[in-house]
């Protein structure tokens, strides 16, 4: 009997498994657990369960790559591939090469969880939205250059808006590399500032024609343009990622042409409007001046110049006679506050004491105030309130 070695046994199960025509394509209807999403390959990892078994599974990067929806642990799913061994852990294990969500469709779910996580992130919240400008100059228009909404925007700009200038940036609006197309659409006029504000529009189908306006990628870039954008995609029973996060959602095109362009009949009757009140106002305002410059002329000021005069001189009699008597109120002030500093000066003049019969003792004119302060034979100043004795010290007595 051969001896074999392990990789030769995992091999040769291997080719048991592969070779089995009924293991080659298999469905499966089973609950996603242990799911595991490595980011870095873009590989799926898994295990496919019912309510007794379950089987590890694995999808690659190129079919998870084309799934429209992200799996989620417990979310119930049909899957189609084919079973084979790992020949290193000689286990083996369901190979998925396509998925679609159990009960509701794969492109459903994912619109469903995108717009979950967008609203999540406050994507949609109403204080992120930008006016649409009320006159704008040139308008911005992203869509397909053959279908009818194009038509219909630009019939409409043209009656109710002919003085806006359509700024056209034509793309692919449904089926590959439509979504890319106006992801950058919308990120050039942003980056241009060649627009007032921007249409997205295209005409109504079905879920699968309008997913292209429920990319990520395209809802973030509407997010982030500083331009007003106006989503007017499909019919009015239909939604997409882009009417949530747009700055305004239209029903229809054309309906987003009409919310971008004032009507110019609209337009014209407000300005024969305002025409007419500016009108209305000058004439008043003429009228109230012409009154006020007629009673002016008539008055008696004017019609009689001595008069006027009179009146001045009388203004300026009224005006000096207040002036002299603000002058002597503050004369008289000033001299009884100088008559009550001088008395209150006279009383703590030292004279004042001297003449009481006190007398002030100098040497060397400085004030004398102790006994202590002179010796036999200084010479000394005795100044009484009328004069001055000058005097030799013979004798000094001190008291204790």
């Amino acid at each position: 009997m051969a001896v074999l070695t392990v990789s030769q046994l995992n091999f040769y199960i291997k080719s048991l498994f592969d070779n089995d025509d009924r293991l080659k394509t298999v469905y499966l209807s089973a609950e996603i657990s242990n799911y595991t999403d490595h980011y870095r390959t873009g590989h799926l990892y898994m295990s496919l369960k019912d309510d007794k078994s379950a089987i590890k599974a694995v999808m690659f990067a190129g079919n998870a790559s084309r799934l429209k929806f992200h799996p989620e642990e417990g979310m119930k799913v049909i899957v189609r591939g084919y079973v084979s061994v790992y020949s290193v852990t000689g286990q083996y294990q369901f190979y998925i090469e396509d998925m679609q969500p159990d009960g509701v469709g794969a492109l459903s779910l994912a619109y469903e969880q995108l717009k979950k996580k967008l609203e999540a992130e406050g994507l949609f919240n109403s204080e992120h939205k930008k006016q649409i400008p009320a006159f704008p100059k040139r308008i911005g228009v992203i869509t397909s250059p053959t279908g009818a909404a194009v038509q219909d925007i630009c019939r409409i700009l043209a009656r109710r808006y002919p003085i806006g200038e359509i700024v056209m940036c034509p793309v692919l609006v449904q089926g590959e590399n439509s979504a890319a197309q106006l992801t950058e659409a919308v990120k050039r006029f942003d980056r241009l500032r060649c627009a007032d504000v921007i249409i997205l529009g295209r005409g109504g189908g079905s879920i699968e024609d309008l997913w292209s306006f429920n990319d990520e990628a395209l809802a973030r870039a509407i997010y982030s343009c500083s331009i007003p954008v106006v989503s007017g995609v499909g019919h009015e029973t239909d939604f997409t990622i882009c009417d949530f996060v747009a700055d305004v959602r239209a029903s229809t095109p054309s309906a987003a042409a009409e919310l971008v362009s004032p009507e110019e009949g609209a337009l014209l009757g407000n300005i024969l409007f305002y025409r007419q009140r500016i009108i209305s106002n000058l004439t008043f305002l003429l009228t109230n001046a012409k009154n006020r410059l007629d009673a002016a002329a008539s008055s008696k000021v004017l019609s009689d110049k001595t008069e006027f005069i009179r009146n001045k001189q009388m203004n300026l009699d009224m005006l000096s006679g207040r002036l002299e008597n603000s002058y002597r109120n503050i004369l008289m002030k000033n001299k009884n506050d100088f008559t009550g500093l001088s008395s209150r000066l006279d009383a703590l003049s030292p004279l004042k004491v001297l003449s009481r019969g006190y007398t002030a003792v100098t040497k060397e004119e400085k004030i004398i105030t102790s006994a202590d302060e002179i010796y036999m034979g200084d010479k000394i100043d005795v100044r009484f309130s009328d004069g001055i004795a000058k005097c030799t010290v013979n004798e000094r007595k001190v008291t204790r």
